[in-house]
This record gives C-alpha cells, sequence and structure tokens, in this order.
C-alpha cells in the first residue's frame, strides 16, 4: 500500500479520541473491494565487493533509484534527494540501511500482486547488471557489521537513529540489517477485523517458521533461524510483540487506539520537516500540550504517520498488515501473501483457523514468540511441533484459495503460489536451515557464496 510519504498530508484538525476511532473504522469495505497488498524489502550490494550500497556513487543509491526512471517511476525528494518512487499506486521506497522495498498497489488477486512482483524484481535486476550490483531477499543481512551500514538521507531516521538506542541494544540492527515481507489485506467490519487481527497474532510465528531465513551474523551462524524476528524482541518494548489485548473480551477500534496513544511519539511532520517529538505523548498532543509543539494541535495525518510507528507482529491501519516473516527468494514473496489470503479471505477458511487456535492460552502465544526464532518448525505447541501443525494450516489456506476459484491466463487457480511452503513442510527444512547446510557442506564454511546463489 502506497506510503504516507509520497500522499498531500490530510490537515483535519484532530482534537477528540473519537475522530481517532472514525478514522480506523472508516477502513471497513465490503468483501468485493478487498484489495492484496504486497510488500518486501531486500539489500543491494556491490558485486564486486559484496558491501552494502552508500546512497551517493556510481553504484550508490540514488543511482539505482534513477534507473527506475525508464520504466516511469516517479521521484519523491527530500531536501533536495530521492528517497522514493511512485507508480501506478505503488512506491518503492528506502530503509535506513539501504535496503529497497516494494510496497505495492492495493491489487485484486494473487495473479496480479504476483505479476507486480515479478515486474519490479525483473527491473531491479535489468538496473543491477548495468550496475554492478545485486539484490537478495534475507532476514538478515549475513556478513556486513553495523558499523558498516550506510545510512540514508531520511530526516525521519535521524530521530529514530537517537532514540531507538534508549529502549533497546538491537533497534539500529533492526533499522539497519534487516528485511521483511509483509501482505496488507482488508477487512469488512470490527468483528472481521478482530478475527483476522486474532488469527494474524496467533499464527504470525509459524509465518515467522516456515519464512525463516536469517541463520547468520558476521558471515557465522548466529544459532537462530530467524535472527530477524529475534532482534525485534529487543528493539523498543513500548511498540513492538504480540499485543496480548487483543485476544481479550471487547477488543476493537477503540482498544487499538488506546494502545497507540499510550505508544511513545517520534515526530512530526511540518511543512516538509520532521520535528522530534521522541518519547512524547499522542495524548498530550490532542489536548495541545505536545511540548514539540506548544499549543498545537494535530493533524489527521500526524495520526497516520504515527500508525506507522508501532512494529507488532500484526499492525492495523485502514488495513491489516500481516508482518512476520523474513525476506526471501523471489517465488517466497508471493507465498507469503497466498498464505494470507487464503487464510483470511475465504469464510470457511477464517472459520477453521479461528477454531484451530480457539484454545490457545496467552501463554501459547508468548512461548511461540519466543521460541521460534531459534527453534523454528520444530517449536511445540500443545502436544505437537509446529511442522504438524503448518501442514493443517496450509491445507486450510489451500481450500482457502481453491474456494475463491480465481484463474491466471493458463487456468491456474491461486493455489499454485503455496508450492514453497508445501516443499518446506514436505521437507521438514526451512530455507535457514538449507542455507546452514550449504554453509557447512558445499561453501566449506564461507559465506560468500551466498551472495551469489541468493541473487534475485
Amino acid at each position: 500500500m502506497i506510503s504516507s510519504l509520497v500522499t498531500p498530508p490530510d490537515t483535519t484538525p484532530l482534537d477528540h479520541k473519537d475522530q481517532l476511532v472514525a478514522y480506523m473504522e472508516s477502513g471497513c469495505k465490503p468483501r468485493v473491494d478487498w484489495r492484496i497488498g504486497t510488500e518486501h524489502e531486500k539489500f543491494a550490494y556491490d558485486l564486486e565487493t559484496l558491501r552494502p550500497l552508500a546512497y551517493e556513487g556510481e553504484k550508490g543509491i540514488a543511482a539505482v533509484l534513477e534507473g527506475f526512471h525508464r520504466f516511469g517511476w516517479q521521484p519523491v525528494t527530500e531536501d533536495g534527494k530521492t528517497i522514493a518512487l511512485t507508480r501506478d499506486g505503488g512506491s518503492i521506497t528506502l530503509e535506513p540501511g539501504g535496503q529497497i522495498e516494494l510496497s505495492g498497489a492495493p491489487l485484486g488477486d494473487l495473479h496480479e500482486t504476483c505479476r507486480e512482483v515479478h515486474t519490479h524484481l525483473g527491473e531491479a535486476k535489468e538496473i543491477g547488471e548495468e550496475l554492478g550490483i545485486a539484490m537478495m531477499g534475507m532476514g538478515f543481512l549475513p556478513k556486513w557489521t553495523r558499523q558498516d551500514m550506510p545510512w540514508m538521507p531520511k530526516a525521519r531516521y535521524d530521530i529514530m537513529r537517537r532514540y531507538m538506542p534508549t529502549r533497546g541494544d538491537l533497534g539500529l540492527d533492526m533499522m539497519l540489517r534487516t528485511c521483511t515481507v509483509q501482505v496488507n489485506l482488508d477487512f469488512a467490519s470490527e468483528t472481521c477485523m478482530m478475527r483476522k487481527f486474532r488469527v494474524g497474532l496467533a499464527l504470525q510465528p509459524l509465518a515467522t517458521a516456515l519464512f525463516a531465513n536469517s541463520p547468520f551474523t558476521g558471515g557465522q551462524p548466529n544459532g537462530y533461524l530467524s535472527y530477524r524476528s529475534q532482534i525485534w524482541t529487543d528493539t523498543d518494548p513500548d511498540r513492538c510483540g504480540i499485543l496480548p489485548f487483543v485476544f481479550e473480551d471487547g477488543f476493537g477500534f477503540e482498544r487499538y487506539v488506546d494502545y497507540m496513544l499510550d505508544v511513545p511519539m517520534y515526530f512530526v511532520r511540518r511543512d516538509g520537516r520532521y520535528i522530534d517529538a521522541a518519547g512524547q505523548s499522542f495524548r498530550d498532543f490532542l489536548a495541545g500540550e505536545l511540548p514539540a509543539l506548544p499549543g498545537e494541535k494535530p493533524h489527521m495525518s500526524d495520526w497516520e504517520d504515527h500508525l506507522t510507528t508501532v512494529f507488532p507482529e500484526v499492525r492495523l491501519k485502514h488495513f491489516l498488515e500481516m508482518r512476520g516473516a523474513d525476506g526471501g527468494p523471489w517465488a517466497r514473496l508471493c507465498a507469503f501473501s497466498a498464505l494470507w489470503v487464503g487464510l483470511l479471505y475465504d469464510r470457511a477458511s477464517m472459520d477453521a483457523a479461528c477454531d484451530l487456535i480457539k484454545d490457545w492460552t496467552a501463554q501459547d502465544h508468548a512461548r511461540l514468540r519466543a521460541e521460534v526464532p531459534r527453534d523454528g518448525l520444530a517449536t511445540q505447541i500443545g502436544n505437537r511441533a509446529l511442522l504438524g501443525l503448518a501442514g493443517d494450516v496450509l491445507e486450510i489456506a489451500r481450500a482457502g484459495l481453491a474456494n475463491r476459484a480465481i484463474l491466471d491466463a493458463k487456468g491456474r487457480d491461486e493455489t499454485q503460489y503455496l508450492e514453497p511452503l508445501l516443499e518446506t513442510v514436505a521437507s521438514g527444512r526451512t530455507p535457514a536451515e538449507e542455507w546452514l547446510d550449504a554453509f557447512t557442506n558445499r561453501w566449506d564454511g564461507r559465506i560468500e557464496p551466498l551472495f551469489t546463489e541468493n541473487a534475485y
């Protein structure tokens, strides 16, 4: 879904909580208007040195962004530097360490969203071949240190860079050295949102395990299958985690607004400038008592910005973001969207998924979140491993996609996009475990071949 950075600010004045609740509620859409927005991040690196790209230079990120102009992408600038691109309802944006993200347009089915992914990666590959760079999907950059990473010229990141170390030890690693894939999905009503939120949070550790793809740090195994997921546990306790209140009676739009009002702010945007409001309260802002802007009350765009500054496993805006997966190979970008569309966009599958998790306790949710980054599909839930549960969940998703009965030009339905996940369950080995095996056996303990074998 297109970033608020590249849309005009909404200056509707805010002065009471009911307006914020109404904003969340306005995301409700009839089923016929539900869309799919796939987002994925990737690391760009110099093919000669394997180093990450600085912003400037012949092989820099700015040159990569300029390369996209030929395909009709339009630049978005900040202080005279291109920091994003837009085209046909989608955007290309920069993460703090130069990770390049495609935020896909809201599209009608998985065939469309996968064509979008394939088109974008094809364009990126053409640009890369000309510049002598490549891109790859991993959950965590496998070789370079935090000190090796460049910082992109975005004022928002300057504020976060100062604030993050006050809240956790790994926040800067999250910013600079992680990549993810996520899918944005719609809901019809508050009840529909609530059910999807609960299924999404409960099963996000399973998605983390299926997509685990970050087993290396500094060129060596780090003891985790999804180190990206582990990093979020020591980033910022105010804005990360599994949100236990989502499973409590009475959860809805207002309860989420209350949560957001209690999350400390990062910044306020005014006239193209970012004003540091790190640690300050949006509740105070509503009352006109924000220290960063004394006497001023927020605009709707301030609320929209604030909604982007939390990082739970599922995030609510005008839509729900499923956020639990490591970045990965080309086909797995479509597989992530397929998993959640199959579970949440078909009534029967949605009912089956709700039934699957109905007896899980707060302790079950917390334990899965804590153990999956290290143990992956071997993590236990009840008296079985996640690997067994994954088979059941994929069958529910497969049935949901089959029920949608949306065919491509060759007459194939959307179930085809689950194939990489079915292969993982059949083998019992995640992408991380495949790479660890290659590291030990085929690569003789060297990490460099990963940059060749895993390039898009």
